[in-house]
């Protein structure tokens, strides 16, 4: 128990110096956060109300969809996994550590985002914060649970890119966040429940937190464990 706090430990200090995890958790939400939120609060006076969930999964799909999966490629796509293997360590090690340095440094960006739109941008803070960030909890580990998927199943560093892309995009797009779902078509609509984005924003939303709206990510996140295990069990066997 001990070896793996330390891992995990050790994990999040070298993702600390990581630039991509860096850029992909920190600045560009946080940059995306700044800019944004006043633009959005200006033209829709009402979406005080929301900023904060919207600007968190705008946030969290960020992290997990771009800045995990890179990460995920230069461990299990090289050597590293094989260093694991001659010293006699689980496969797992590596996406768990990743997993749980990721899961705190989205939290964190996540808390700043509670913090300080309240006071930058006069957003509204959730009612009911316990079930507000247990919600937030579960959103953030659906998401990186699909993000590990990507970088275990997809070798290829460009085509993880084009296809993080392809997640990431109709995430923001179509979840609701920039915009009411009321107003895509109805076919964009469906398209957009595909993705954690639109359940997470719905459970994260005031008297949100209910099983119709957490069925669905319950799922995902399940899919995603079995498919993770399936691929680091093809990985061991070669």
């Amino acid at each position: 128990m001990n070896g793996f706090l330390y891992g995990v430990a050790l994990q999040w200090r070298l993702d600390i110096r990581s630039k991509s995890l860096l850029v992909t958790c920190y600045m560009l939400p946080l940059i995306f956060f700044l800019l944004m939120s006043g633009i959005f609060t200006s033209v829709m006076p009402e979406m005080g109300s929301t900023l904060i969930q919207s600007m968190i999964v705008m946030s969290v799909s960020m992290g997990a969809f771009i800045g995990l999966p890179p990460s995920l490629i230069e461990t299990y796509g090289s050597d590293i996994k094989k260093v694991y293997k001659a010293n006699g360590v689980p496969s797992c090690l590596g996406l768990v550590t990743m997993f749980l340095s990721a899961f705190v440094h989205l939290m964190s960006t996540c808390v700043v985002i509670v913090l300080l739109a309240p006071i930058l941008f006069e957003a509204t803070l959730p009612i009911q914060l316990p079930f507000f960030f247990l919600a937030l909890a579960i959103y953030i580990l659906v998401s990186l649970s699909i993000g590990s998927v990507l970088g275990l199943a997809i070798k290829n560093q460009a085509k993880l890119t084009m296809i993080a892309q392809l997640v990431f995009l109709p995430s923001i797009m179509l979840s609701g966040i920039m915009f009411p779902i009321e107003f895509l078509p109805d076919f964009l609509e469906t398209i957009g429940l595909i993705f954690p984005a639109s359940w997470g924003y719905r459970l994260m939303l005031d008297h949100g937190f209910c099983f119709e709206n957490l069925w669905y990510l319950i799922f995902l996140f399940c899919a995603a464990v079995i498919v993770c295990g399936i691929v680091l069990k093809k990985q061991k066997a070669k």
